[in-house]
């Protein structure tokens, strides 16, 4: 039997795992599936059309699935957030259910929202990503695997991050952002290899790690264009799974259609460098 606070709401047509405990002044609507071994603490509203997975801790005055902020939505519409296992959301994390009928907002598994995150409607945050306090997903967004997004970072509507990327405090992205890199605090720079996070990614090896150089300096150092580059990269035959998503990565963003077409993150200009970007 779930332990429901009395002073919580719980509407009867939610579905909650025996295990679920729901904290003072929390409300949950109809339409709500939550899984095993999730707490809600204090003060917690859980729209309609949200699913939560399972072991999920959500703290206090969090909103999950609560309508897009978007003007031409229509509340009548049916459509979801869905939420993995194993997250935490912390104080005033909000997340939008999705626009459009039937689509969804997405969050993997094992990710770890700081204080007063955002996520908007049908963005994609994948599995193990960090978003640290005050961090903003655009709408249509996508976070790949194991990204760490720091302080107060914005990253707009249908935008991809890669996985594994780190981000300096207060970044802005419009751009998209390949695999395995640095974003700078400056709007729409990469600073270069996330060489700590790849040093300390589990199952990436020496070779991993050295094509993925090779693919990042063909597409940032060589002094060619994005598609040039990936021609480079397609040559390199005896590549891995790891650089070979960097290189499928740019592949997408060459052939990303509108609203996506927002090209290449490009790299920050080092002291000395000469010419526009």
């Amino acid at each position: 039997m779930p332990r429901v606070h009395p002073t919580a709401i719980v509407d009867g047509e939610a579905r909650l795992a025996d295990d679920v405990v729901v904290g003072p002044h929390s409300v949950v609507e109809g339409g709500v599936q939550i899984g095993p071994g999730t707490v809600l603490r204090e003060g917690v509203i859980v729209r309609r059309y949200t699913t939560l997975g399972a072991g999920n801790l959500v703290d206090a005055y969090a909103v999950l699935g609560g309508e897009p902020q978007d003007l031409k939505f229509d509340p009548a519409t049916v459509s979801h957030l869905r939420i993995g296992d194993g997250n935490v959301f912390r104080e005033g994390v909000t997340i939008s259910r999705a626009t459009g009928q039937g689509n969804e907002t997405r969050v993997g598994n094992r990710t770890y929202w700081m204080a007063t995150a955002h996520a908007g409607h049908n963005a994609t945050v994948e599995d193990g990503v960090i978003l640290a306090n005050g961090c903003a997903v655009g709408g249509h967004a996508t976070v790949g695997a194991a990204a760490i997004l720091s302080a107060h970072v914005g990253i707009h509507q249908f935008c991809w991050v890669g996985e594994r990327i780190m981000s300096q405090g207060h970044a802005g992205v419009s751009t998209h952002v390949p695999p395995y890199v640095l974003i700078s605090g400056e709007i729409n720079r990469v600073a270069g290899l996330n060489v700590v996070g790849l040093r300390r990614a589990p199952g990436f090896t020496d070779e991993d790690r050295r094509q993925i150089k090779e693919a990042f300096c063909l597409t940032y150092r060589a002094g060619m264009t994005t598609s040039q580059a990936l021609e480079r990269m397609d040559a390199c035959k005896d590549w891995g799974a790891a650089a070979g998503r960097f290189r499928e990565f740019i592949r997408r963003v060459l052939a990303a259609p509108k609203p996506f077409n927002r090209g290449l993150c490009p790299l920050r200009r080092r002291r000395g460098d000469q010419g526009e970007d």
